[in-house]
C-alpha cells in the first residue's frame, strides 16, 4: 500500500467525528487516516464539532505514518496558512493538468490507458502540470518522456493553447535615511533604477522594492544588483541603508 510520508501535505475529507478526534479519507492516496483532537486547533478544544465538520475538506499535514499497520496519523494545527495556500494551489494545478491529459490523449487518438499514460509522466516529472509546463517553455524539454510521438506533438500544442507564461514576484522592504540637506534629492536619484524594478513608498524612511520576471534567477539577480547599486551610493552619500526580504 502506497503511503504518504512523514510531513507530507495532503487533502483529507472528514468521514466521521468522535469525541477524541475523526476519521478521514486522504483521496491522494485511498486510505483513511486519524485526525485526533489534540491535533485540530494549537487550543484546547470543548466541542471539536465547532472546528471541523463531516463532509469538509481540509489540507492537513502527516505528523505519523505506521507502514507495519498501514496507520497514518494527520494535523490541523500543524499546517500554516502558506503552506495551506501552497498546498490547494498544486491540488487546482493538478485538475487541471488532468483535463490537459485527458485533452491531448484524445487529441493524439493514441490507444494508451489515461492511468498508464499519467503513470509515466508523474514518474518523468514529479507531477502532470511540470509536464504540461516544460512542454511550453522548451519543446525539447519532453523529448525524453517514454510516451508515443503523436502524444507527444499533441501535449506541446495542448500545452502552447492553454499555459501562460509564468510571472514570478519577489519582493522586499527598505530603510533609507539620508542626513544631509540634498537628501531627498539622494534619495530619488538612488531609487532611480530603470523598468525591471517597481519602488512603492510605504512612509519615510521605508519603500518596497519589487522585481518581476519570468524566472526566479533572473528576478534575484535582478533584486541583487538593485540592492547592491543603493548600498554603494549610500555609503558614498551620508545616509543609512537596510534591507530586508519579503516572505
Amino acid at each position: 500500500m502506497d503511503l504518504p510520508e512523514q510531513d507530507e501535505l495532503v487533502i483529507a475529507i472528514i468521514k466521521k467525528i468522535l469525541p477524541y478526534g475523526a476519521f478521514c479519507s486522504l483521496p491522494e492516496y485511498n486510505i483513511e487516516a486519524f485526525l485526533h483532537v489534540s491535533e485540530v486547533a494549537p487550543r484546547w478544544i470543548k466541542n471539536i464539532h465547532e472546528f471541523i465538520s463531516e463532509g469538509q475538506r481540509l489540507v492537513v499535514k502527516v505528523y505519523h505514518v505506521d507502514k507495519q499497520k498501514n496507520q497514518v496519523d494527520v494535523s490541523l494545527k500543524r499546517v500554516s496558512e502558506e503552506e495551506k495556500r501552497k498546498k490547494q494551489e498544486q491540488v487546482s494545478l493538478d485538475k487541471r493538468a488532468e483535463k490537459l491529459l485527458e485533452v491531448s490523449i484524445s487529441e493524439s487518438k493514441v490507444k494508451l490507458d489515461y492511468e498508464t499514460v499519467k503513470k509515466t509522466i508523474i514518474d518523468h516529472f514529479g507531477d502532470l502540470f511540470s509536464c504540461f509546463q516544460s512542454a511550453f517553455d522548451d519543446e525539447k524539454n519532453i523529448n525524453d518522456l517514454d510516451v508515443p510521438q503523436s502524444l507527444k506533438n499533441a501535449i506541446i500544442e495542448v500545452a502552447k493553447k492553454n499555459i501562460k507564461k509564468a510571472v514570478i514576484e519577489i519582493s522586499g522592504i527598505a530603510s533609507i535615511t539620508c542626513y544631509d540637506s540634498d537628501g531627498i534629492d539622494k534619495i530619488k536619484e538612488m531609487l532611480n533604477l530603470g523598468k525591471n524594478i517597481s519602488v512603492t513608498y510605504l512612509g519615510a524612511p521605508r519603500y518596497k522594492f519589487s522585481v518581476t520576471s519570468d524566472n526566479y534567477k533572473s528576478a534575484e539577480k535582478s533584486l541583487a544588483s538593485a540592492i547592491e547599486h543603493i548600498k554603494s551610493f549610500a555609503d558614498k552619500s551620508n545616509c543609512d541603508f537596510s534591507f530586508e526580504r519579503s516572505e
